[in-house]
Formats: C-alpha cells, sequence, structure tokens
C-alpha cells in the first residue's frame, strides 16, 4: 500500500522529489557547530582543531549541551523522516527474554547465592539461602537502589568472611568512580559510610574487620592508591597502605582464592609486580612477591593444599607458562619450578587450583580448551566442544574443597549455558540454558570458521553466522564486527538480539584481527604500537575476502566496533571509504594524538605501551598516519553513526562529538552522519536490563534503513 501511494505521488507529481525533499529538510536541521581554530605544533607538524572547544571537563557548558541535544534531536529527525523500526526491533528484541529469570545458585560456605529478574524489573535482585529448602534473604534490590536514578550500575558485592556484612560498589552516572556502601546482614541495616572515588575493588581481612579498596585520581581517574578501612569508621580515617607513583601502572585488589592473602596488582600492559598481605594480619605492609621488570607479566593464586603460589608467567615464555613456588623463593624466578611448559601454539590463560586439580584454560588455533590436570598424575582431561567457532569461560567458582567446577558455553547459534563438571571424572552436567523466547530452533542457523590471507600473507580467523534459508551467494547484506586492542579476544558467543538481523538476512562475521590475543600473545604485539597498520589491515583484508567468497553483496557490506573497535572504524573508512555502505562507531576512540599528548586526560599515561607516546617523534609520526580525526578528508563516506556518553570515564564525550561535526564539514556524499550522545551514561550506554537494549534496536534499526535505501 505504502509502494503505491509513493508511486502514484511521483506519477503526478513529477516535479517534486521525494526524497531530496526528505533530505533537505533534514539538512536544514543538521547542527552547524561553530569553529574555534586551535593549533597543536609537534616535531614541526600544525594540526588545526576546529572543535577542540567542544571539550568541558565539568560537563555544564550550556553551549555544548546544548549541541549535543541538537544532535540527539537529529538523529530523531532522521529516524522519523522515514520509516522507523526502532520500536519494532526493540518489542522484538525484549519479547525473546525471558522477563521472570532466575541465575543458578553458586555456594560459597554458609550459603548459595543467585540473582533473579521479576516482571516487570529492569535490575536484578540478589538472594541468599542455606539451601533451597530454606528461607531466602534479599541481599540486594538493584531496583529499590537504582529508583528514580538516570543511570544506575552495581559494579560489585562482596560478603564478609563472617557472613554478616555485605559491602557492595554503585555508580550512579557511568564515570566509574564508584561509591562503596555497607550492609549489616543481621539487621538489614545500610551504613550511612560511604567510600566515594574509588575503582570498586574489595578485599576482605579474615576477620571482617577491614576492607582493602583502591582510590582513583581525582583527575586522571587512574587508580593509584591502596587504603585499609576499618568497618564502622569514615574514611577521613582510613590508612593508606600503598601509592603507586608511575602513572603509567594501575592498581587492583582482591582476595587470593583461598581467602588467605589479600593480593595487590600492579601492573601495566607490559610488565606486572604482585604484594601480598596475610588476610590474618591486615596491620602488615605489603610484602612484594617479585619487583617488576621490563616485558615480564606475571599473575598468582594460592594452592593452600599443596602450600604453594601458582605463577602464570611470560617470561622466557611468550605464550605464558605455569611454575610454582613458596614465599621463601618468590623473589628469585631461578627458584621456581616448572608444572606446564611454553608451547608456540598455545596461550595459557588461566589456571584455577583445587585440592587435587587444576582447572586450565588455554587458546588454541584462536579457540579456547578447558582442561582438568589430576595433580598426581599429571594426567589431562580435555572438555570438548562441538561448534566450530564458540566462547567457553570459567563461570564463578568460589570454593576451593571442593569436587566440581563450573564453566559457561556458547556459540553463535547456540544460547548460553552453564555446565558443572565433575573433576574426578571430567564427567559434565547442564545447569541450565538460556531461554529464548518464541520461535527458535538453532538448527537453522549455520556457524562457519574461516581464514583469510591478509596483505602481508597473514592467516585471519573470522567466525560468521548466517540464516540457512536467508543464504543467497553474493546477495546478502554482510556486517563484519572487529575490536582488535589490548590482547582482549573476541569471542564467538551467542546474542539473542543479533537474531533480528540474521532473520531478516544479515551475515554476520566477528574479524578476529591482530591488536587482539585470539591466535597468541605475538598477535597482539603484532597489533600494537608501532604494528597497529595491521589491524586496520587485517579487517579491511577480511571484509574484501568475505566479498570474494560471497557472504555479502558488494553494494551492501556494514561494518562496526566500540571503543578502540570505534577507532578501527575510524581508520578503515579513511583508508577505504568505498567499501563500506555504513558504519556503526560506539565511543570510539578516535582523536589518538591529541589525547595521548596530555596525561591529564583519564587512562592517558597507562596506555602509552599500547599507542605509543606523541612525545616521541617515532611514535607521533606512527600515530599520525592512523589517527582516525587527524585523516578526515574529502571523500565520499558511507552513512555513520556514532555514539557517545556524556559520562564516559573512557573516552571522553567530545571525541566522537568532534569527530561527528569534522566529519560532516569534509563529506562529500549525501549519506547521513548521526550521533547518539547518551547524557546520563558514561562508556557502557544506558543502565538496564532492557534500556540497554534500545540502543541495540536504534543501531540495527539505522542499518535496515540504510540498507533499504
Amino acid at each position: 500500500m505504502i509502494k503505491f501511494i509513493l508511486t502514484f505521488l511521483l506519477i503526478c507529481f513529477p516535479l517534486i522529489n521525494f526524497s531530496e525533499t526528505k533530505i533537505e529538510t533534514l539538512n536544514n536541521l543538521k547542527p552547524s557547530p561553530k569553529k574555534i581554530p586551535v593549533t597543536f605544533k609537534d616535531h614541526g607538524i600544525e594540526r588545526v582543531d576546529n572543535y577542540y572547544w567542544m571539550r568541558d571537563d565539568s560537563r555544564k557548558d550550556k553551549e555544548i549541551l546544548d549541541h549535543l541535544n541538537q544532535e540527539n534531536k537529529y538523529l530523531e529527525n532522521w529516524f522519523t523522516s522515514g520509516k522507523d523500526q526502532r520500536d519494532k526491533l526493540f518489542e522484538e528484541i525484549t519479547d525473546r527474554i525471558p522477563k521472570k529469570e532466575q541465575s543458578v545458585p553458586v555456594r560459597l560456605n554458609n550459603y548459595e547465592y543467585f540473582r533473579r529478574y521479576e516482571a516487570g524489573n529492569e535490575h536484578g535482585i540478589y538472594i541468599r539461602r542455606k539451601d533451597k529448602n530454606s528461607k531466602e534473604v534479599v541481599l540486594l534490590d538493584v531496583n529499590i537502589l537504582a529508583k528514580d536514578k538516570e543511570f544506575y550500575q552495581l559494579a560489585n558485592w562482596s560478603v564478609s568472611p563472617k557472613e554478616n556484612l555485605l559491602v557492595y560498589a554503585e555508580d550512579i552516572n557511568g564515570r566509574r568512580q564508584y561509591s562503596i556502601k555497607f550492609k549489616d546482614l543481621d539487621t538489614d541495616q545500610t551504613s550511612n559510610t560511604t567510600l566515594e572515588n574509588t575503582s570498586g575493588d574489595v578485599a576482605w581481612s579474615a576477620d571482617g574487620k577491614y576492607i582493602f579498596y583502591v582510590l582513583r585520581d581525582e583527575e586522571t581517574l587512574l587508580p593509584f592508591q591502596i587504603f585499609r578501612h576499618e568497618v564502622g569508621k569514615t574514611q577521613k580515617e582510613d590508612v593508606l597502605i600503598y601509592q603507586e607513583k608511575d602513572t603509567t601502572f594501575h592498581l587492583s585488589v582482591g582476595n587470593t582464592r583461598s581467602m588467605d592473602f589479600i593480593e595487590i596488582n600492579i601492573s601495566s600492559t607490559t610488565s606486572s609486580e604482585v604484594r601480598l598481605i596475610n588476610s590474618s594480619k591486615p596491620n602488615e605492609k605489603p610484602k612484594v612477591f617479585l619487583k617488576r621488570e621490563k616485558d615480564h607479566l606475571y599473575s598468582v593464586d594460592h594452592d593452600p593444599a599443596d602450600k604453594r603460589f601458582l605463577v602464570e608467567s611470560n617470561w622466557m615464555a611468550t605464550n605464558f607458562r605455569l611454575l610454582e613456588t613458596n614465599l621463601e623463593d618468590s623473589k628469585d624466578k631461578n627458584k621456581w619450578k616448572e608444572l606446564i611448559p611454553h608451547r608456540k601454539e598455545v596461550l595459557l590463560q588461566t589456571v584455577i587450583p583445587f585440592p587435587n586439580h587444576l582447572v586450565i584454560m588455554e587458546r588454541e588455533n584462536g579457540l579456547r580448551n578447558l582442561k582438568i590436570l589430576e595433580k598426581n598424575t599429571n594426567k589431562i582431561k580435555t572438555i570438548a566442544f562441538d561448534d566450530p567457532a564458540y566462547t567457553a569461560y570459567l563461570a564463578s567458582n568460589p570454593e576451593y574443597d571442593v569436587d566440581r567446577f563450573y564453566f559457561g558455553y556458547s556459540s553463535m547459534r547456540k544460547p548460553d549455558s552453564l555446565f558443572s563438571v565433575k573433576l574426578s571424572s571430567g564427567r559434565k552436567r547442564l545447569l541450565k540454558e538460556a531461554e529464548i523466547k518464541g520461535r527458535f530452533s538453532s538448527s537453522e542457523y549455520k556457524v562457519e570458521r574461516k581464514f583469510i590471507e591478509a596483505r602481508d600473507g597473514v592467516m585471519v580467523p573470522v567466525s560468521i553466522v548466517y540464516k540457512k534459508a536467508k543464504f543467497k551467494k553474493n546477495k546478502n547484506p554482510l556486517f563484519v564486527y572487529g575490536y582488535g586492542s589490548y590482547g582482549i579476544s573476541v569471542d564467538a558467543g551467542f546474542s539473542s538480539s543479533r537474531l533480528s538481523l540474521l532473520d531478516r538476512g544479515f551475515v554476520f562475521a566477528i574479524a578476529h584481527v591482530r591488536g587482539g590475543q585470539e591466535m597468541g600473545r605475538s598477535w597482539y604485539e603484532d597489533g600494537k604500537i608501532f604494528n597497529k597498520l595491521n589491524t586496520f589491515h587485517d579487517f579491511i583484508d577480511v571484509t574484501q575476502g568475505l566479498i570474494d567468497k560471497g557472504y555479502g553483496e558488494k553494494k551492501r557490506i556494514y561494518a562496526g566496533g566500540g571503543s578502540a573497535g570505534g577507532l578501527l572504524m575510524g581508520a578503515i573508512i579513511n583508508m577505504e571509504p568505498n567499501l563500506y555502505n555504513g558504519i556503526i562507531s560506539n565511543v570510539p576512540f578516535v582523536d589518538v594524538v591529541t589525547t595521548m599528548s596530555d596525561p591529564s586526560i583519564p587512562l592517558t599515561t597507562g596506555e602509552y605501551s599500547e599507542w605509543g607516546n606523541p612525545e616521541n617523534k617515532k611514535e607521533f609520526d606512527y600515530i599520525l598516519q592512523y589517527s582516525p580525526y587527524d585523516n578526515i578528508d574529502e571523500y565520499e563516506y558511507p552513512s555513520i553513526l556514532v555514539t557517545g556518553g556524556l559520562w564516559d570515564s573512557q573516552v571522553q564525550y567530545y571525541e566522537p562529538a568532534k569527530y561527528v561535526a569534522k566529519l560532516r564539514d569534509f563529506n562529500k556524499s549525501k549519506n547521513p552522519i548521526l550521533m547518539k550522545m547518551n547524557m546520563s551514561a558514561g562508556h557502557s550506554g544506558v543502565s538496564g536490563r532492557f534500556a540497554s537494549l534500545k540502543e541495540v534496536a536504534m543501531e540495527y534499526a539505522f542499518l535496515l534503513k540504510v540498507d533499504s535505501n
């Protein structure tokens, strides 16, 4: 009927171009921010930034806030100017999710703990009970905590060793400056004491009288101080027990799984150091396990049954190996005993000790493996997985003296499942599979794993999923997702939201590009600092390879990524603006030179080892080659949707805001360049179980609208 009406209008009124009229109307609403040239001079090179004025660290400047609101209004007008599928998609996505849902209880000491969602609620309710026949006790109802708040995130919570106190960390604006609060579980009363500006980490003393936490720097937000807090006292009375002076390192704190030690981790992307406090002696100074050394990364866990520490280390082992030591010998690596040697093709990721076994998570050929090693015999049992591309992960395993462990599994066609495994036999048991409401069958979808050759001959793994009935070679829209930074691997897990694209004929692919760690530590090293261009070339070459193999129609190719993945998006459209029809760039890190040149910006100093320090000319020159903001030029850019968060602590809001403004200045196409700025959220977007899916629906609606034009 709609097509008939449009045809009638075009026949009867040939002088009116309907599409151009819509574009003209939208152009009149397009934000036109002022330009105030600011010139940066570095190493003899001048860079002019017309939109530097958009930076306001207070986030109170009316002109800037008005501009961001105008951008949101422009986005809204773009959607409503034609077929707007946001509401339909949101309903479709949320209808697949059970309104009432409960996690599998996890036992710790005298209680089992679980989370429940009730119909009509956005947030979880955290509960404990002694067993399934006992009375349930609500620890935290996040719906009550979040009431009347535009944003609320429960970041962490922990029960004291005596099981009578609860601490939890919350964020009410998305800035990740967490407030720690205390609740007496005997009286159900929350204390007036609040610890402000923390990282959210918590560790307990053995008697439950003290907690240890990390304070952030007020300006840079760098976690740099460890404090000991006596329960019942004020934050002003807290005792500083460690301060990190090197701004390229950050701090975290927690208990070892045995709860015998408080563990302070001091780390950068290339070096680490661990300090320990006996949890029974909380007033003692932290003791260095092993001093930090250049290019030495290590982590430790306590194995009490064998009175030893397990050490995962890259000392003479690019992909890490497992060693053991006692505290007396920890400062001398030559006294460490090797348990699992280095293997060139296998990345050792995590080891969890139990009295008679070790559970090992490794990565081989880009995929995770789970193994059980019997301590006495060194016999190994391997957990087998069926799909060609999948994700497996170690779930919560808080108890040490047990004969089972938990892991999660999903693939791009199979919903998330939780399993328990008996350590002594290796027998696994399915505890729960995520329910997908409505008509869904995993057999209707096909998952593939391919390797596509990059321009330098390296084979890049790709995970692919599509609906069998909708696939036609060279005819489908193709969406390629990527990240490729910090050694973070993007695994091929399930997404119920993604079904809305697959069911409409989209092929979805994950390009496991260099800069991640899918293929081992060298895969990461080959995608950072002076090798960063590999990340972008890999993504472009994978996209072209998928087109050549018939997974997508040339004119219907889309891509997306967030944060450092947004940097990836910015780089590839400057390098190949005509390869993609549409781009989704979430909270993109795009002004790399300017940000990395300013140590006052959160995270900058801690990331010199990832991107480089522009004070060094060689590193400056290399970054300038790809920095998306600096390389915008007069291209015919594809349709682009950018998101940001006003309170983002990782990518400051002004980066996507400046980026969009500059893109529009240079764009030679008529394709829309849009921005959604979340005015009450940070890096992770809006909070809430269902509210957060409105942004997903928006992104899918953007793709569908662009694809239909």
